[in-house]
């Protein structure tokens, strides 16, 4: 991180520390910082030289709380907080259902004319406020307690999964789960740094290209900051808060760059008449889709497959039980191999998220027309997982760790690509699979993999025992909801 955004991320956190002190959450620290850096900067555009006219009702802008102190500033803030929320565009996504968690009126003020107000936010280069931002989002996010982690998305990964996507200046970007934005920021900065783009592309870039849903208020919030931050939108937010899986949005995209949240199950939660709450499984059952099922994930593949264009790219984020599962698993991956070119899936590690012991991988395809053939001729798997260790804190995945995925993934040249595996090479971790193999296998699976386990021979390569409890932890839950799901199966049939 340069010095001069280090120099803000550690400014804007120290003070955090204090507000800690009276029971406020990270989480909630950046929410207020959200909510008020907007207002500074947001007036700040309504002097010179910008003089743009105020977005704001009046006295619901920054000189509203500047000029207020203690306990009506308190009360002021609270109603500002509140009328803003019930604005439409970008004001609304900013500050819906925000709230001021700051219960002491002298830390409040301190937090506006001490630490925001002194600095002059809108003349920032767009890449330090925006970095800065980003800084207080990953600390946020290693927050386990707070769960923000979900959200957060590893940056050096994101970065390798762009680099191999390479979206277009003239290209648009979805992703149905942004968290806090990290694909449509990655793909805007991919665009600028590789492209000379003119007037028309960097209006589109700024205000059209970029497309993305959120379900969660506070989360969608972060989100359209961050955009706000990085010189991304306008007066209507290129965030929409909702459940992506809820219908067809009718949109179509050039690319869809995704993670979405872990969670296998989509669940509504009931009142019985005894007064107790229960979860009842809630299956998503849509016209465009190849399966219902109440599996989050499978469905977000649909979607995902269902927002491109024709020869439009994706690239999804899915873990293990979505390669291997039976059931409407083995539908959609059928589908999937037969109207999609599926042609490259990233194995991933453990110990890269912030929710641990996860098995993930990144599945890469591109959408195509009807045909009678499956589309999908062979499938490039590699394996960055097998006799890799890595952790949060001692040893975060990095982007070099991604240098010979991307390198041998040749993007746009799929047919020119050379397999690193061979007889003489079993170490190697880049192969192909034809797609007869593929279909041949035990519900179509595509959890394959190939290289020699070392820690199965040698306790001395074992993972941390924290990485093997959270691994040992997740299959559990895995295993569970499957027979929960057999469960339900069998009751519905009596």
């Amino acid at each position: 991180m340069p010095q001069d955004t280090q120099q803000i991320v550690t400014k804007l956190w120290n003070y955090c520390a204090v507000l800690r002190d009276d029971g406020l959450s990270y989480g909630d620290y950046v929410e207020q910082l959200t909510c008020l850096l907007f207002l500074k900067m947001a007036h700040e555009q309504t002097q010179a030289p910008w003089n743009k006219p105020s977005p704001f009702p009046k006295d619901c802008d920054w000189p509203s709380l500047r000029k207020r102190d203690g306990d009506e500033l308190e009360t002021h803030y609270r109603h500002v907080l509140e009328r803003l929320g019930k604005q439409p565009g970008m004001l609304g996504i900013i500050f819906r259902k925000a709230q001021n968690k700051i219960q002491d009126p002298a830390k409040l003020r301190r937090l506006i004319a001490d630490l925001i107000d002194g600095e002059q936010w809108s003349t920032l280069d767009a890449d330090v406020k925006g970095d800065a931002y980003e800084g207080l989002l990953e600390k946020n996010a290693q927050d386990t307690k707070s769960g923000a982690g979900q959200y957060f998305t590893p940056r050096a990964l994101i970065r390798a999964i762009v680099d191999v996507m390479q979206p277009g200046p003239d290209e648009t970007v979805c992703d149905p789960a942004c968290g806090t934005g990290g694909f449509l920021l990655a793909a805007h900065d991919y665009i600028q740094k590789h492209h000379k783009l003119d007037k028309d592309q960097k209006k589109h870039l700024r205000l059209e290209a970029l497309r993305g849903w959120e379900i969660v208020d506070s989360t969608a919030r972060l989100c359209a900051m961050n955009l706000v931050l990085h010189g991304i939108g306008g007066d209507d937010s290129p965030i929409a808060v909702d459940d992506a899986l809820r219908s067809d949005p009718g949109a179509r995209f050039s690319m869809v760059l995704t993670n979405p949240p872990f969670g296998r199950k989509s669940s509504i939660t009931y009142v019985t008449e005894e007064g107790e709450a229960e979860k009842a499984s809630l299956q998503v059952e849509r016209q465009d889709f190849w399966a219902s099922t109440s599996n989050k994930q499978l469905n977000f593949v649909q979607h995902v497959r269902t927002l491109l264009d024709v020869n439009g790219r994706a690239a999804v984020v899915v873990p293990d039980n979505v390669l291997f599962e039976g059931g409407a698993g083995e539908v959609v991956r059928r589908k999937l191999l037969a109207e999609c070119d599926v042609h490259t899936l990233l194995r991933l590690p453990t110990g890269i998220f912030y929710a641990q012991g996860v098995k993930a991988n990144v599945l890469f395809f591109t959408k195509k027309p009807g045909a009678a053939k499956p589309w999908t001729q062979k499938l490039w798997i590699y394996d960055l997982r097998t006799n890799k260790d890595f952790t949060l804190k001692t040893n975060p995945l990095k982007r070099e760790d991604l240098d010979e995925f991307v390198e041998v993934c040749k993007p746009g040249a799929v047919q020119t690509r050379k397999a690193t595996w061979g007889e003489k090479k079993p170490e190697g971790r880049w192969r192909s699979y034809g797609i007869d193999e593929l279909l041949a296998r035990d519900k179509a699976s595509l959890d394959i993999f190939w290289l020699k386990d070392e820690s199965l021979e040698d306790s001395a390569n074992l993972p941390p025992p924290e990485v093997i409890a959270a691994e040992i932890a997740e299959d559990l839950r895995a295993a569970l909801e499957q027979f929960e799901a057999i469960q339900a199966d069998l009751e519905r049939k009596d």
